[in-house]
């Protein structure tokens, strides 16, 4: 491909701006550059080109045919090139106003996501992109802004805030409840697993181990994830370990109702983790959602 000997793109602008304003004075009042400095450029320009741009022996001076051919271009190009700068500001704008935070899929889909809907209401301009793992505590890698853990809050990448305690409490559909109840009544049941690789996480063996009660002697059912035993904990399909971020809006509504009277508080808790090094303010945008997220649970 051959080489594109461009001129300068002063020596465009100026020209633009002359074939605009309509004459070399004012297109030097706008360019705040002297007129002998504006009829230097149009030259430089022209003898860039090989040809005149400009028919002087008229008043005012005229567009010559490669004039108006450059003209074309050049308003064309300047055009183009102020488009790209706008999408390009509009990008930046939209990065600066946008926050993406980390969260198992169980906190995002039955915790985080039906809140987000009072975060919009008070910051209709910053966008909150969530990114998801099957369980435990999602990483802090570069473009994510916050995490959502669980755990003891030792973690040193990053600003760890306490939101709220957890607790454990098995839950099952109120028709399945009715039927296993009274005393023992775990060894009638079903039990829901979840295959859960965060070493502090409580399944249905140190549940049951911790609380006293026995063993069930009815088939349960394992899953990878707690989207996927919540499901089938409403569906009536046996009883599942309620989280204080998987839960509190279906036992709210009644469409799960705890088994029996046992409950576990661990000594973790879930934890926000905001991204920075060296303690540098975090980004308006991130600043909003921190104080969003903290204000939803005062009582830490």
């Amino acid at each position: 491909m051959a080489e594109r000997r461009l001129p300068p793109l002063r020596l465009l602008t100026v020209f633009e701006a002359v074939v605009r304003a309509g004459s070399l004075g004012r297109a030097a009042g706008e360019l705040n550059i002297t007129q002998p400095a504006v009829s230097q450029a149009l030259k430089s320009l022209e003898d860039h080109v090989g040809a005149a741009l400009l028919d002087r022996r008229t008043r005012p001076a005229t567009l010559t045919t490669a004039g108006s051919i450059l003209q074309a271009g050049v308003s064309e190009g300047l055009g183009r090139i102020a488009e790209a700068l706008d999408r390009i500001r509009a990008l930046q704008s939209q990065a600066e106003n946008a926050v993406t935070i980390a969260c198992s899929v169980g906190t995002a889909t039955y915790w985080l996501m039906p809140r987000l809907a009072s975060f919009y209401a008070l910051h209709p301009d910053i966008a909150v992109n969530v990114m998801t793992t099957p369980q435990g505590a999602p990483a802090l890698t570069p473009g994510v802004d916050l995490a959502l853990r669980y755990g003891a809050g030792r973690w040193k990448d990053g600003r760890v805030l306490r939101l709220f305690a957890e607790r454990v409490v098995p839950l099952c559909s109120p028709a399945l409840a009715a039927r296993i109840a009274g005393p023992g009544w775990s060894s009638r049941a079903p039990l829901l697993h979840v295959d859960a690789t965060e070493p502090s996480w409580i399944g249905w063996r140190e549940f049951l181990a911790q609380t006293g009660l026995p063993e069930s002697r009815v088939p349960g059912r394992t899953f990878t994830n707690y989207v996927q035993a919540t499901q089938a904990a409403l569906a009536g399909q046996g009883v599942m370990l309620g989280w204080q971020t998987v839960t509190p809006d279906f036992e709210r509504d009644g469409r799960l109702v705890p088994a029996g009277d046992a409950m576990l508080i661990p000594a973790e808790g879930v934890y926000l983790v905001v991204a920075g090094a060296g303690g540098a303010p975090p980004r308006r945008a991130v600043a909003g959602v921190v104080d969003w997220l903290t204000g939803l649970c005062p009582a830490a």
